[in-house]
């Protein structure tokens, strides 16, 4: 259901957008780029293969490299490189071949499902405003096709911060040349993209595709949208 609790159509010149599970649903991506790692290491790196025989063991490590690296927090594809190095070492494998290792796997989670009406609603979005994409993660708009419909794409591995910082958000009203108080951002998570935009001063679409409740105290989006085309025909 569409909740409009005060949105501001007027205040719109510019709009954020999230990416991972906003345009795309992003576990399958990052188990078929999982799956993936584990067959090209079966071939180049069968030690590794044999130690870390399943994708649960491979986030473990990449678990432990986040607690061993704080210093990479906001950067992902630097943790998983990282831990594909720490695991070809373990195994006795050269750790040389994470490099190419990363790059096929990173090619892998570049290839998204999008959301049956996300190309629909970023053309709808891209022919009214300038519009930014600001993500924690570590896709690529270009690599996968959808690149046209942005002004810019921000990450924070770019800015070494991540939503919720107010940061980001500034940084991505910057790049579409606005106030951040002119500023829609859309996004699926309360914490990340809403509350995080409403704390950087902007306008906040919650895509909330489950019907769950608002877990905040305090201020609330501006408006609740169960897909980005019920947001498209919010804003049109």
């Amino acid at each position: 259901m569409t909740i409009d609790h005060t949105l501001d159509l007027q205040r719109i010149r510019a709009i954020t957008l999230d990416l991972d599970d906003t345009l795309w649903p992003v576990w399958p991506a990052i188990s078929r780029a999982e799956a993936a790692l584990a067959g090209w290491l079966a071939v180049h790196a069968p030690a590794t293969a044999a130690l870390f025989s399943d994708a649960q063991a491979l986030r473990a490590i990449r678990q432990r490299m986040e607690t061993l690296r704080p210093d990479l927090r906001h950067d992902l594809s630097a943790l998983r490189r990282e831990s594909i190095r720490m695991a070809l070492a373990q195994a006795g494998d050269d750790p040389l071949l994470a490099e190419p290792a990363f790059e096929f796997f990173f090619a892998e989670r570049q290839r998204v499902e999008l959301f049956d009406d996300a190309l629909a609603a970023l053309d709808f979005l891209a022919t009214r405003w300038p519009v930014v994409a600001v993500s924690n993660g570590n896709a690529d708009v270009h690599r996968i096709g959808i690149g046209r419909y942005f002004k810019a794409s921000l990450s924070a591995t770019q800015l070494g911060v991540a939503k919720p910082d107010a940061r980001i958000f500034h940084a991505g009203a910057q790049a579409a040349g606005v106030a951040p108080g002119d500023v829609l951002h859309v996004g699926d998570d309360a914490l990340l993209d809403a509350r995080g935009a409403l704390d950087a001063g902007m306008q906040a679409a919650w895509l909330n595709t489950a019907g769950a409740g608002w877990p905040h105290e305090g201020a609330q989006p501006h408006a609740t949208v169960p897909s980005l085309s019920a947001l498209c025909r919010l804003l049109g």
